[in-house]
Parts: structure tokens; C-alpha cells; sequence
């Protein structure tokens, strides 16, 4: 196997990677009233010296009440988390390797009476019958502010890089998706007015971070409510949506997959990263049960199969040796086997570990 084009460094203005390999974001809830203690830090810094070339954090909330469903998710405003998250960056940069938050509203799927804020309701595009607020004019200016606000203390503590979840359902992604946002003003509507969120936020974010700090939009077609939804049915419709976030100030897109290696439209063979790079020039990110295989891998998350084999990454190196994509985000395998991108790199494909399920217990 000619792992090469995995070990690339990668360049964009005055940021460089060793190598094309990105740790995924993964929720893991670890962090006790919202604050990355150090274990967290230790979590992170074991990826950086495994040899990942950029770390994506966890989903980390902004400073909205009913962003998160939970007190054990790190937030990303109150002033003793973001002193643990500056611990986090000192330890990953210690070990040489660089590190971007993912700043996180859970929107409308956030279940009431949950989180840090049970009281605070939750909010979305539009109201529900379970309780769920549709944001007004102020709401959405705040959120944005808060956006923002994150991204600005992420600059100043030392991150590298920021990352806005816009996939999987999600706030930003409920105002993109025309299945959960049936607004009627200027955040409705067309697919063009359904991006007007997302764009106010992407320029939020730019302006506080200045024109140097990369900025990652994360998006997808799947989410957790439906997996078979769709942002974009044909390449022209995924052009409209992702080209004003493009020209709102961001750097990079990571398209979120559940496999990697599946075609996006039917007769093209680039999966949704490679028509990201394709309709946009940007750099693109891609991700996808990377070094998982089995009959069964994909039933891991339902509790289905205690685990995965280990798969032959020669697709992976083939689609990168292409330049279908920038960059592979590896998730599941690195909660297991920390150094992943080593064993690989070195040639000891026969020493990496299986991931199991029982590896999201702790934070090893």
C-alpha cells in the first residue's frame, strides 16, 4: 500500500499540516458542568502525539441557554471552561499537533427540560408541538453574536482553526434544510434565503477571528432525525448552497458521510468532499467510517455489534492520491487505537485495534 498521499503536508496561507488526517469531532461528555478537565486535555494531547495532523474537538456549545442537552458537554463561552479548553490547547501543542473547537447550538432537537438551562426552551427555525421556540429577529442576532463571541475566545486562547457544526441536523443545518425550516421571512423561503443564517454567522465569525484563522464549515445531506434527508439533490442545488457560505469567509468544507466511499449523484464517482472541492475551489474535508469494516460496522452506534475489523484504507489512498479531497477525517478508529496515524504510517497495519463500542465508556 502506497500510503504517500496520506502523509502529504497540507497548506493553506500560513496553516500547514503534516499530514491529510483530521481527527473527527465526537461527542463524548466528559466534561462535568460543562468544563474539559484534564482528562480531557489528556484525551487530546494522546491524538496529537499518535500523529494526527489537525484535532476537531468535540461539539462544544456557544453561549445560548438552550444550545445544549446536557451539563456534561463542554461549552465554549463561561470563563472556567474556556480556561480548561486553554489547558487543551497547551497540551495538544505541546505534543506538536494543532487543534480547532467545534462550536455547537443543538437547535430544536435539543429536548426540553434538559441541559445546564432546563427551564430555557428550546429553539429552532420554526415552533413545534414539543415545545420548541422559533427564534425571533433578536434570537437570531444573539445566536450569531454568541457564534461570534466563541470564535473570538478561541482566537485568543490559542486554537488554530475553527469549526462550525452546520451538519446533522442541527440549528444551523434546520435553517438550511427546507424539511425543518418553513419560515416565510428573510431566513425562508428559497434555498438562497434558507443560507442567510448560516452566512450571518460565517461572516460573524470571520470578522472575529480576522482573515488568517482558517474557518471550517462541517455540513451534511444526513440527520440524526433522517437519515436519508437532503440538503441538495444535484450538484447546481449543492452550488447554491455552498457558495454564498464560500464567499461569507469560509476556508474549508467538511462533508460529513456516514461512508466515505459512496458516490454523492449518480454518474459521478466524487463522493460529497469532492463536489464540495469541485463546485466551490476550496479545500474539503472528508469522512466516513474510515478503517472500519465488517458486515455489521455501521450498527456499532445502534448497539447492534460490540465492534468493527480493521478495513484496507487502499480506497482512501486512492481517492486522495486523486485529489478528490484535501483532507480524511478519521473518527471511531482513533477513539480506539490513539495511534492510528503512526501504526499506519510505519507500516503496521497489523497492530491497529479494532474499534469496539466499549470504547466511548471512557476516555482512554
Amino acid at each position: 500500500m502506497h500510503i504517500d498521499p496520506l502523509f502529504r503536508p497540507f497548506q493553506l496561507g500560513q496553516f500547514t499540516l503534516p499530514n491529510r488526517i483530521v481527527m473527527a469531532p465526537m461527542t463524548r461528555k466528559f466534561s462535568p458542568g460543562g468544563i474539559p478537565g484534564e482528562d480531557v486535555a489528556g484525551y487530546y494531547r494522546r491524538r496529537a502525539e499518535g500523529g494526527v495532523g489537525l484535532i476537531i474537538t468535540e461539539g462544544t456549545t456557544i453561549g445560548r441557554q438552550a444550545a445544549s442537552n446536557s451539563a456534561s458537554i463542554p461549552n465554549f463561552h463561561a470563563p472556567k471552561s474556556l480556561e480548561g479548553w486553554a489547558r487543551v490547547v497547551s497540551e495538544v501543542h505541546a505534543a506538536g499537533g494543532k487543534i480547532a473547537p467545534q462550536l455547537w447550538h443543538q437547535g430544536s432537537v435539543r429536548e426540553g427540560g434538559t441541559g445546564p438551562h432546563p427551564d430555557a426552551p428550546s429553539e429552532g427555525p420554526v415552533a413545534t408541538d414539543a415545545g420548541v421556540k422559533m427564534m425571533s429577529d433578536g434570537d437570531i442576532a444573539d445566536t450569531v453574536d454568541a457564534y461570534a463571541r466563541s470564535a473570538a475566545s478561541a482566537k485568543r486562547i490559542g486554537f488554530d482553526a475553527v469549526e462550525l457544526h452546520g451538519a446533522h441536523g442541527y440549528l444551523i443545518d434546520q435553517f438550511l434544510w427546507a424539511g425543518t425550516n418553513a419560515r416565510s421571512d428573510a431566513y425562508g423561503g428559497t434555498a438562497v434565503e434558507r443560507t442567510r443564517f448560516a452566512v450571518e454567522v460565517v461572516r460573524a465569525v470571520r470578522q472575529a477571528i480576522g482573515p488568517d484563522m482558517p474557518l471550517i464549515f462541517r455540513y451534511s445531506q444526513w440527520k440524526l432525525q433522517d437519515y436519508a434527508a437532503r440538503l441538495a439533490e444535484t450538484p447546481a442545488a449543492l452550488e447554491s448552497l455552498l457558495v454564498p457560505l464560500a464567499d461569507a469567509g469560509v476556508d474549508i468544507f467538511h462533508a460529513s458521510t456516514r461512508r466515505f466511499w459512496e458516490p454523492e449523484f449518480a454518474g459521478s464517482h466524487l463522493n460529497l468532499a469532492g463536489w464540495s472541492r469541485k463546485l466551490t475551489g476550496l479545500p474539503s474535508i472528508s469522512v466516513g467510517s474510515v478503517g472500519l469494516a465488517g458486515a455489521d460496522f455501521m450498527e456499532q452506534l445502534r448497539g447492534d455489534s460490540a465492534g468493527a475489523q480493521v478495513d484496507t484504507l487502499d480506497a482512501l489512498i486512492d481517492r486522495l492520491g486523486r485529489d478528490e479531497f484535501d483532507l480524511i477525517a478519521v473518527g471511531r478508529a482513533l477513539l480506539s487505537d490513539p495511534q492510528w496515524p503512526t501504526k499506519v504510517r510505519q507500516g503496521r497495519i497489523e497492530e491497529l485495534i479494532p474499534f469496539n463500542k466499549a470504547s466511548f465508556a471512557s476516555l482512554s
